[in-house]
């Protein structure tokens, strides 16, 4: 079986488990899914069972996409995740989050007004050309950075902070109006990522979602048009360091719960709309599994993500760097929610 039919049957099983467990439980679950199909080794799940965060990389044959697997498990409820999940003021205290803000309903520009540009922003962005860029921008913004911009005036920082912000408000106009289809295409590189692509290709990977959990498939795939009465989202930015320098993202958080009078189910989308750096497109997936065998929860992640400069002689080394500091990063931020979640009892 190839890398990428592995990640997918590894999805298969944790939306099977997801589903199945929560309403059928069996002794051998999920530990036989942790051994088969997410490759830990005996210790790594005795780890798991004793309460540590694990993580580790899922290999795949194109060097492109990265997806990593985590696990901890939690003594609490898993309505606690739920409630931490939809606190967006929380994640400002996780590891790697240097800063984050929840955007308006509908937004403002003031929403943004925290964001500012690094002076390693501002050079690359001094230097940046279509198809020769550090920072992922379409070739509209390219012109309009070189075009409107004086980079030997004094005040060019602040000139282009307000720039990059009324960019990044409009992308996610853009996005609220059109979807995934309205985000254009990144020509920061020689080949242009049309970011709706990218994304559907990084979502044929996750074979299972359609399959266990259709109404979240379709509201990730048709935004805005599908509509869900089990979907809470909201909008926010961030500035995280997860890679190799900090990046500005703007993310869509969905929240599913299916409702159960018995075993309601619960799914957390993390959704990429912008990166300035590394990521073309991302999908964080966080499912809550009950235990079978003792109160509490397995909080279970998959984070997808396809990047640009991880191939060649170069790009491996950077990949090797970026993964790691992926896999390590989700370690520690799922020991700590189990910390947050586990004090509140």
């Amino acid at each position: 079986m190839g890398k990428n039919h592995c990640f997918a049957a590894l999805l298969v099983v944790l939306l099977l488990l997801f589903t199945a467990v929560t309403h059928a439980q069996t002794a051998e679950e999920p530990y036989k899914f942790f051994r088969e199909f997410a490759g830990l080794n005996e210790d790594q799940i005795a780890a798991v069972h004793s309460g540590k965060a694990v993580a580790r990389v899922v290999d795949l044959h194109t060097p492109d996409e990265v997806f990593v697997f985590g696990v901890v498990y939690v003594a609490a409820a898993p309505e606690g995740y739920v409630k931490l999940a939809s606190d967006i003021e929380a994640l400002r205290k996780l590891p790697n989050y240097l800063a984050i803000q929840k955007f308006s309903d509908p937004p403002q520009l003031s929403d943004v007004d925290a964001f500012s540009l690094t002076q390693q922003d501002l050079q690359e962005l001094k230097r940046c050309k279509a198809g020769d860029c550090e920072f992922q921008l379409p070739s509209e913004a390219i012109e309009d950075f070189q075009r409107s911009l004086d980079w030997s005036a004094p005040d060019v920082a602040d000139k282009a902070n307000r720039l990059a912000q009324r960019m990044a408000l409009q992308a996610l106009l853009n996005y609220r109006q059109g979807g995934n289809r309205a985000l254009g295409a990144y020509r920061d590189k020689k080949h242009p990522a049309a970011v709706a692509e990218t994304f559907a290709s990084l979502m044929a990977g996750w074979t299972a979602l359609p399959v266990y959990l259709p109404e979240l498939n379709r509201y990730l795939l048709e935004y805005p048009t599908a509509e869900s009465e089990n979907v809470e989202t909201v909008f926010y930015w961030e500035k995280v360091n997860f890679g190799l320098k900090p990046t500005f993202r703007i993310v869509q958080k969905i929240i599913y719960r299916e409702p159960d009078p018995i075993d309601p189910v619960y799914a957390v989308a993390e959704k990429q709309v912008y990166a300035s750096h590394y990521f073309q497109t991302a999908l964080d997936l966080t499912v809550c599994v009950k235990d079978p065998q003792r109160p509490g929860f397995y909080l279970i992640t998959l984070k997808g993500s396809k990047q640009a400069g991880l191939t060649g002689l170069k790009g491996s080394l950077v990949r090797k760097v970026a993964v790691g500091k992926t896999r390590s990063s989700l370690e520690r931020v799922l020991l700590t929610i189990k910390q947050k979640l586990e004090s509140a009892q």
